[in-house]
């Protein structure tokens, strides 16, 4: 089965027409949404760019993979998978497939895509590499303007000095921009597999945005009022019971120095990204199509996490486990499968991974941490999973987090501050930390359990840290790893 994989990068699931947006306008990834199945309880294993990649990659979680954080901003941890990581890439070209990746990379700092089995040039960095001598040559062989932005957006650090820039208008026009170049290059692509028609493919194309800044052409940048948007209820954050690194973020992504104005401005072009990239990937399939390649192609669609604009007084990501961060789009269009669907099972990256083998003919279970999703796509909900583990492990600096996700609730560990306790029902939006309510104790104590179960069997080490913070049950090991220890 050929497979045409997207892969957006700090994509918010409600920017989507699939996801109910009613102002946005992203035809290409709603009628994929209209002829598959979309998840609703989507989520990336991390909320960070090189961990999430790595784990689509390996289809392992992060705490077992061990690239645990952006390499740019490196705290200590590893920068490169290790040797004996187990990748899907040689796997499929091993099975016969041309296998392509086109776009972002993003997750080592030597490797590149053709070391992993992949096609397609070697994209690194975390934005648009505008200085990329494949571009610059794509821009010159076009008669193309050069990259140049107006019209910049920033708020002011705490120490007085100008932010972070956040958006800016683009003066190119759509033709020139990366994202049309990305698609461009996958269209080539595309149409070389297809001069192969007794050999599948595999394609993915992943973009760079609409991750900030947001920056794109003067139609997108205006294409949607202002006065349309209405900011996150959580704009109303007070950080109030919750962990102070939260306000230490907010500070430093400068949110509370933009007016409100500028702040539904930013928004308002954070969708106009959405739709240029929507727009591309429409003239994939739409080449697909016309290759006669689409019919009887899978079709995945996800973001490696999701973006903050503005709710909870925050921009990008960081170590905060909202859902506005974890939870992503999912939406997967296989041969077969019933179409229109939607499902409220709990569902993540790794499980892509695992789809990816499985309706490629190859092993599902290589994917360690991950679930073939075929079952659900065709309609058998039947022995899924009732709640999902979650991990962070630091950007800027270590800051390591785990939380369980289940129907209702979800538990956020942090063992430097305050944990968390969200009731996902009554307070949707997660400004009321309910971890110290005596209301919630029983419920807490339970989900304090499973976690802690659930850590100890997958072999993630945190789970240490539990055994005597939390009330998890009695001693059934040796805690101390010692030798003189013997557990009764």
């Amino acid at each position: 089965m050929n497979v045409l994989f997207f892969l957006t990068d700090q994509h918010r699931t409600d920017t989507l027409g699939a996801y109910g947006n009613q102002v946005v306008r992203t035809p290409a990834l709603d009628a994929v949404a209209a002829e598959g199945t979309t998840f609703d309880r989507f989520y990336t294993p991390t909320a960070i760019c090189t961990p999430a990649r790595a784990s689509l990659l390996t289809g392992a979680a992060p705490y077992r993979h061990q690239l645990l954080a952006n390499y740019e901003r490196n705290v200590g941890y590893r920068e490169e998978l290790a040797d004996d990581q187990y990748t899907f890439g040689h796997d499929l070209r091993g099975a016969g497939y041309n296998v392509g990746l086109v776009g972002k990379w993003h997750v080592g700092t030597r490797r590149s895509p053709e070391d992993y089995g992949f096609d397609g040039p070697h994209l690194p960095g975390w934005h648009n590499p505008v200085d990329h001598p494949e571009y610059l040559s794509y821009l010159q062989e076009r008669g193309l303007p050069p990259y140049a932005i107006t019209d910049e957006i920033r708020g002011t650090f705490p120490n007085g000095t100008p932010g972070n820039l956040l958006a800016a208008r683009l003066c190119q026009p759509v033709e020139a921009t990366f994202e049309h170049f990305l698609a461009d290059r996958a269209i080539e692509t595309l149409r070389r597999y297809a001069a192969e028609p007794d050999r599948p493919f595999f394609l993915a194309t992943h973009f760079f945005g609409p991750h900030l800044p947001y920056i794109v052409p003067g139609e997108y940048f205006d294409m949607y009022d202002p006065d349309d948007v209405e900011l996150p209820p959580s704009v109303a954050e007070t950080f109030e019971g919750k962990p102070p690194v939260q306000r230490n973020y907010s500070a430093h992504w400068t949110f509370d120095t933009i007016p409100e104005d500028v702040s539904r401005k930013l928004v308002a072009a954070y969708w106009g990204y959405t739709t240029m990239i929507d727009e591309q990937i429409g003239r994939i399939i739409d080449t697909a199509r016309e290759l006669g390649l689409y019919d009887d192609a899978a079709v995945f669609f996800s973001a490696d996490h999701g973006e903050f604009t503005g709710a909870h007084r925050l921009h990008d990501k960081g170590p905060a486990m909202y859902e506005d961060i974890y939870r992503v789009p999912g939406i997967v269009r296989l041969p077969g499968g019933v179409a229109g669907r939607r499902s409220d099972r709990f569902a993540t990256l790794l499980d892509f991974t695992a789809t990816i083998l499985d309706v490629t003919g190859l092993d599902p279970e290589r994917a360690v941490d991950g679930r073939s999703l075929r079952p659900i796509v065709q309609g058998d909900e039947s022995g899924w999973r009732e709640d999902l583990v979650l991990e962070f492990h630091g950007h800027h600096f270590p800051y390591p987090q785990r939380a369980l996700v289940t129907d209702r609730y979800k538990l956020v560990v942090n063992p430097e501050s305050v944990n968390e306790l969200y009731d996902l029902v009554e307070d949707p939006h997660e400004l009321h930390n309910r971890y110290a309510d005596p209301a919630h104790e029983a419920v807490r104590d339970a989900l304090l359990a499973n976690l802690y179960r659930q850590l100890r069997e997958r072999g993630d080490n945190f789970y240490h840290w539990m055994t005597s913070m939390y009330p998890v049950g009695g001693k059934d090991h040796d805690a101390s790893l010692s030798a003189f220890e013997v557990a009764k």
